[in-house]
């Protein structure tokens, strides 16, 4: 083995153990918004990354842009915001100043669900990652996950 195979080797691992805490966090509050809320961690995200606009120019996000934030391809966030409009969480319409562009903003059912629903994401978070952070391999991402300081709004990647 060449030392570019053990740096791949280390960097693999490292990938390997940062999946493992993904999934388990989103797996803990999957398991507690759908058992509180009847809510998807999709659902939520994407809840969330909407109820963060604002009117007056961009303000808005465009679908891709919605997308990126909630880390799903363009179509499946489509029909995921379809689900969540037939469900009465959020409502489409066209943009006043380009007809070909269709805006989604949360409804005050979907704003209500949605601060129901915190606490529980939150509370959801800080217990996975309680878990996680017991455990010697996912420790060091758990700290640096707990360090992370983010601005408020919506991340787009």
């Amino acid at each position: 083995m060449t030392a570019t195979d053990s740096a791949l080797t280390g960097l693999a691992q490292g990938w390997c153990a940062l999946s493992l805490l993904h999934g388990r966090i989103e797996a803990h509050i999957e398991r507690a918004l759908q058992a509180g809320h009847g809510l998807s961690v999709r659902e939520y995200s994407l809840l969330d990354v909407l109820s963060r606009q604002h009117s007056g120019p961009g303000g808005h996000l465009r679908m891709h842009q919605v997308a990126d934030s909630v880390v799903l391809s363009q179509s499946a966030t489509t029909r995921l915001v379809s689900r969540l409009e037939d469900r009465g969480l959020l409502n489409r319409y066209i943009c006043d100043t380009d007809r070909r562009g269709i805006y989604t903003d949360v409804s005050e059912a979907g704003l209500a669900l949605l601060a129901a629903a915190r606490p529980t994401n939150d509370a959801a978070l800080r217990e996975a990652l309680a878990e996680a952070g017991r455990n010697p391999e996912l420790a060091p991402l758990v700290e640096a996950v707990e360090n992370t300081r983010t601005p408020p709004g919506p991340q787009l990647v």
